[in-house]
């Protein structure tokens, strides 16, 4: 790793508000802090999400309708935690994309949610982000959005189309993942105290879990693990304190939370590597 990345630029494109900070809320902390410019486009307001605080389950979208400016402040006080100075939304100021819910919902058949959006429409709002903050690196979801969410999907298929028609050329390009071997020492720990929050008997079953050999990069940030767990603590409407996502910490360790983990699929892995050959820098081999 640099010591200071003053003058490079990466993009990360979420779909919901505190995707982000699930995903890579350590790798944007400490980039940030090191001098790299951070960007963050967040493609809904996450309207469909569901509500794990009791109090405010009065913002559903079943009742006020107005989970969506909740989770717009939750986010900035996110992206406060992980020092983060440039998030926007897709579109800002010309349309908002609604929250589309899990697929096979309702909500997907609404005209204005993302999962009906126009790609190259919305591929070009966000092509006019690239070309203004001129990205080294771009950071996004997996041809399935990780697990089949139908805006993690719209925005794998956005960010990439953005990249194919934007005069600006991103040097790398990284999908999220999550390497096998992870998610099945999670699953057992998270088995001893009851929890099924994976939903599934065994790590084969899960269609984000990564075959490890298809990882190519691995970002220790355990550095600002603390900025990443006030991050999701910040988004507190989605994220339950007693939860399966803070019951992985006390189990595993705050690492689980701090190492993040990345396939490459445009650009070439390069130097530093770790003992797995795993790059430790989404910069590596970039020309600033």
């Amino acid at each position: 790793m640099r010591t200071s990345y003053k003058g490079f630029r990466a993009l990360f494109v979420h779909a919901h508000p505190d995707d982000e900070t699930i995903n890579n809320g350590a790798t944007m902390a400490l980039y940030a802090a090191l001098g790299a410019q951070v960007t963050l486009i967040t493609c809904t307001r996450g309207e469909e999400g569901e509500i794990l605080t009791p109090e405010l389950s009065h913002l559903s979208s079943a009742q006020t309708d107005a989970l969506g400016p909740h989770r717009e402040i939750e986010l900035a006080n996110a992206m406060n935690a992980l020092g983060i100075k440039d998030f926007r939304f897709l579109a800002q100021g010309a349309r908002t994309y609604r929250d589309s819910g899990m697929m096979g919902t309702d909500p997907n058949d609404r005209p204005d949610v993302f999962w009906q959006a126009d790609l190259e429409e919305a591929a070009d709002y966000l092509v006019k982000v690239i070309e203004e903050v001129k990205p080294h690196i771009l950071i996004t979801y997996d041809e399935i959005g990780g697990y089949g969410h139908p805006d993690h999907i719209q925005a794998h298929r956005v960010a990439m189309r953005a990249s194919e028609k934007s005069k600006w050329q991103i040097q790398k390009i990284y999908w999220n993942t999550i390497p096998k071997s992870i998610i099945a020492e999670s699953m057992e720990k998270l088995k001893e105290i009851g929890s099924d929050f994976f939903g599934a008997e065994n790590v084969d079953e899960i269609a984000f879990a990564k075959a490890d050999e298809f990882i190519d990069a691995l970002v220790d940030g355990n550095s600002y693990v603390e900025q990443k767990m006030a991050a999701m603590k910040a988004h507190h409407t989605q994220i339950s304190l007693d939860g399966p996502f803070f019951a992985l910490s006390d189990n595993l360790g705050l690492q689980v939370w701090g190492n993040e983990f990345y396939t490459l699929v445009k650009g070439e892995k390069a130097a530093p590597f770790d003992e797995a050959g795993h790059e430790s820098d989404l910069f590596a081999g970039v020309i600033a």
